[in-house]
């Protein structure tokens, strides 16, 4: 029987490798601009066309390359930064693994221009497919220029299920931003299609963080500094108050190096606890160092998943930073112990006389309503409320008067007969045969909306208030992109939005449908839970986009409703083709049985 074991040739290894490492054009920029990084560039600019489908180019100020390191960096495993194992536990670097430069010269067609400074003449390197076509001397500026085109022209699967152009610009955006934002002493800019997107001169991590999210979040940070011998913590939170629903901003970096770190979100939700709501999540830009021996990096090829030796240590810091942060911007009441109007506590010696008990005259017989000015002046509803039992309440208030739309005392009904309350703002409890209905306020609007929206979709209606004055809002280019991707959706759905240079958008018209009256607060939420819905399919989008708008717009927790309110929403609920589920696949609907009623009373 002949032997199956084989040898497979370079070039598919490294197509396979670069599976792990090159999964998008957003990797290719991750990688290029952390090596031009590890170059000890002053300068990066990234140049991106048709979101990185045609065209990526990362040029950079760097060391640069001799000719035979040119070379040599394309192949697998070549790399300056190591040299033995004894080194990956002291790694200071990004790249390491030496994987990069050869999964992408796997799957593009690669140039390569780059020189020292002490060299006159560059060298030019063209590689597609790993084959090395072109090698030659060439002029250019000290430091390297790479080309990357027509990503994954040789393996058409890979291409074909990249997403949308607007999807894939996103996923370099914040690759970008992660680079960007750890490294403030480095200029950056980044341009898609010959359009500016970032142009970041150097400054500090506050001026970096402002001049790529926006100045609006300057007034947003909170200052954290903390040293120990373990970890060093320095960055920035945000106030409670801007606590948004969507995991948006929340950004760690060890070492400077961008991690992704479950337990230590924990940490930072743990010390917001109690002073933010339960469905928001506050930003954050958190820069820790420690030694490199407690840390390995060397888990994941995109060496975004770090384990750290002193972990338990670590979150206790990180809680207790974030906590004395809070606690020093004033987020809880504080003693103001410099007031200059001082109350006189006068000094009591054993000279002074005891003062003596005050009297306070006290009629324990006063009656306030028998006396009549006052029956005299009162209103007659009042004097009738002074007889009515409160059971009668409805009859105080005749139908059709706006006093008839007060909040619902337990036991009133409406013009119905039927009788509904609420409960802590949040659910609705009607009397059925089988025992008690309860009913999800805001579950329940978000699933009359979202019907509601659907069709707006599926017919091109939309029904828009236009707002009195429209709302300029500069928006983060993850966000701006994101709304020009799912643009015509949201016209269809009452949206009216004008889109302007620099991510800035401005909003004329919501829908007449939604409750929230604030239309960047809803944009936001929509935005948020866009994000966080289940990827759908192409046809499934427009769902999507209805199930985030109906969460957007709906009857938020806590509101108080009108009878007539609850019996709207009820017969609204009850209406639709689905009414015991919420878009979202939450329940609506929950029935308490006489029975189980019962058992409790026994």
């Amino acid at each position: 029987m002949p032997d199956i074991i084989k040898l497979l040739p370079d070039s598919v290894a490294n197509q396979i490798a670069a599976g792990e490492v090159i999964q998008r054009p957003a990797s290719v920029v991750k990688e290029l601009m952390e090596n031009a990084v590890d170059a000890g560039a002053t300068a990066i600019n990234v140049i991106i066309r048709d979101s990185g489908k045609t065209l990526i180019r990362v040029t950079d100020d760097g060391s640069g390359m001799s000719e035979t390191d040119a070379r040599l960096a394309f192949e697998r495993h070549a790399t300056s930064k190591i040299s033995s194992a004894n080194d990956l536990f002291t790694i200071d670097t990004k790249g390491f693994r030496g994987e990069a430069l050869a999964s992408i010269a796997a799957v593009a067609m690669v140039e390569l221009k780059t020189r020292r400074e002490e060299e006159e003449i560059g060298t030019l390197i063209g590689i597609n497919g790993s084959k090395v076509e072109t090698q030659e001397p060439c002029s250019c500026p000290k430091g390297s220029i790479f080309s990357v085109k027509n990503l994954f022209y040789n393996i058409p699967a890979r291409r074909k299920f990249l997403k949308s152009d607007n999807t894939e610009m996103r996923n370099i955006i914040t690759e970008f931003q992660k680079v960007a934002l750890t490294h403030p002493g480095i200029k950056f800019t980044l341009l898609h299609n010959d359009t500016e997107v970032y142009n970041l001169p150097p400054a500090n991590h506050r001026q970096r963080i402002t001049g790529m999210l926006g100045k609006q979040i300057n007034r947003e940070l909170i200052p954290l500094e903390t040293d120990t011998t373990i970890v060093s913590i320095k960055g920035f939170i945000t106030k409670p108050e801007f606590a948004r629903r969507s995991c948006r901003d929340q950004y760690f970096f060890v070492n400077k190096r961008f991690m992704r770190h479950p337990y230590f979100h924990k940490a930072v939700m743990e010390a917001y606890q109690k002073i933010i709501p339960a469905e928001t999540i506050p930003s954050y830009f958190i820069f820790m160092d420690t030694d490199p021996e407690t840390i390995d990096v060397n888990i994941h090829p995109t060496k975004t998943e770090i384990k750290f030796e002193n972990e338990r240590a670590v979150w206790q810091i990180l809680m207790a930073s974030v906590r004395e942060a809070l606690g020093r911007f004033n987020i809880a009441p504080s003693i103001d112990f410099d007031n200059e109007v001082l109350v006189d506590i006068p000094v009591r010696t054993s000279s002074s006389p005891v003062p003596e008990k005050p009297l306070i005259p006290v009629n324990p017989l006063f009656n306030p309503f028998d006396n009549e000015e006052y029956t005299h002046r009162k209103p007659d509803f009042i004097t009738r409320f002074d007889r009515e039992n409160v059971t009668n309440w409805e009859k105080l208030y005749p139908a059709g008067s706006r006093r008839a739309e007060s909040p619902v005392m337990p036991g009133a009904t409406g013009d119905s007969g039927r009788k509904f309350f609420q409960i802590k703002g949040r659910y609705i409890v009607c009397p059925v045969k089988s025992g008690l209905m309860l009913i999800d306020q805001k579950r329940a609007h978000e699933r009359v909306l979202y019907e509601r929206y659907m069709e707006s979709l599926d017919k091109h209606s939309p029904v828009s208030q236009t707002e009195l004055f429209p709302v300029a809002i500069d928006i983060d280019p993850v966000d701006y992109s994101l709304l020009r991707e799912i643009e015509t959706d949201l016209k269809y759905l009452g949206f009216v939005i004008q889109f302007r240079e620099n991510n800035k958008i401005i909003i004329k018209g919501r829908p007449s449908a939604a409750v929230n009256t604030d239309p960047k607060e809803m944009l936001d939420i929509l935005i948020s839970e866009y994000k966080n819905a289940p990827s759908a399919p192409a046809s499934g989008a427009g769902e999507r986009l209805a199930s985030a708008m109906a969460s957007a717009s709906a009857i938020p927790y806590g509101k108080i409703l009108f009878q007539s309110e609850m019996e709207d929403l009820f017969d609204s609920l009850f209406a639709c083709p689905s009414h015991n589920y919420s878009p979202g696949g939450k329940p609506v609907i929950n029935i308490i049985k006489i029975e189980e009623l019962d058992r409790k009373f026994r």
